[in-house]
């Protein structure tokens, strides 16, 4: 069987291209960027492979490239529909962190408040998952979500969360709950100007039962099958998208 030099076929394909390769033995169908040290052998029993499609690869903006705009500049940005933030209590993995602060990011939500053992973006797993995403969400760390929450509710935030609780309203009712953005009887789209902060806690004892009773709303998710709970990072996406 003839061998390919692999390195002398990532020098020559483009860095901003992929492709999509089918393996003549296996049949195993699968994407290669240049990165990959295989090459074209097939990744899972290293038979020759064909060319099913190229395309451009989607990349996202690199931080060297990119300059991280200001606190000052983001928070200009949200003037004027309130600012939205996370609070992520406790949360163990540094996967679910990243992931939370890229979808953050995605949903527009201005600040994420990390707090007790909550690897912050130091963490090169976080940096890993969030894909500079807590260069455009303004993050803090706070030993203490209860002492923050208090201080926060003195301010004058909403305070939310997301937790199975007696007290908990379906994420499905969030609209009639007070977070519908368009009035009823206006065909305004304006969204409201308060500020809100959204707490996810940790994956195995959810959110501090104190930080709880100072909840405005608490939200629950609905579940149809066996499980009681989604991954923190899915459920914060879920409600993320609910509440904006």
């Amino acid at each position: 069987m003839h061998s390919v030099n692999c390195s002398m076929y990532n020098d020559l394909m483009p860095a901003d291209s992929y492709e999509i390769r089918v393996c003549n033995s296996c049949g195993l169908r699968y994407p290669l960027i240049d990165e990959q040290t295989f090459g074209t052998r097939c990744p899972a029993c290293l038979g020759e492979t064909r060319v099913a499609l190229s395309r451009k690869l989607v990349t996202e903006p690199t931080s060297s490239l990119t300059p991280s705009p200001s606190p000052d500049l983001l928070r200009g940005h949200f003037a004027g529909r309130g600012e939205t933030a996370v609070l992520l209590d406790n949360i163990r993995s540094a996967w679910n962190v990243g992931s939370i602060l890229r979808s953050a990011d995605g949903f527009g939500f201005t600040d994420a408040y990390l707090c007790g053992i909550t690897p912050t973006p130091d963490n090169e797993t976080v940096q890993k998952t969030s894909l500079g995403a807590e260069e455009s969400v303004i993050w803090s760390y706070h030993t203490d979500a209860l002492k923050l929450v208090k201080g926060l509710k003195k301010e004058g935030w909403k305070i939310i969360a997301l937790e199975e609780d007696e007290r908990a309203i379906a994420i499905t009712d969030a609209s009639t709950a007070g977070h519908d953005t368009i009035s009823k009887n206006t065909r305004s789209t304006q969204p409201s100007a308060q500020r809100e902060v959204l707490i996810v806690g940790n994956e195995v004892t959810g959110v501090d039962p104190e930080v709880l009773d100072l909840c405005d709303t608490i939200y629950c998710i609905p579940m149809h099958g066996q499980k009681r709970s989604f991954n923190v990072a899915i459920a914060f996406g879920i409600a993320a998208y609910a509440l904006r």
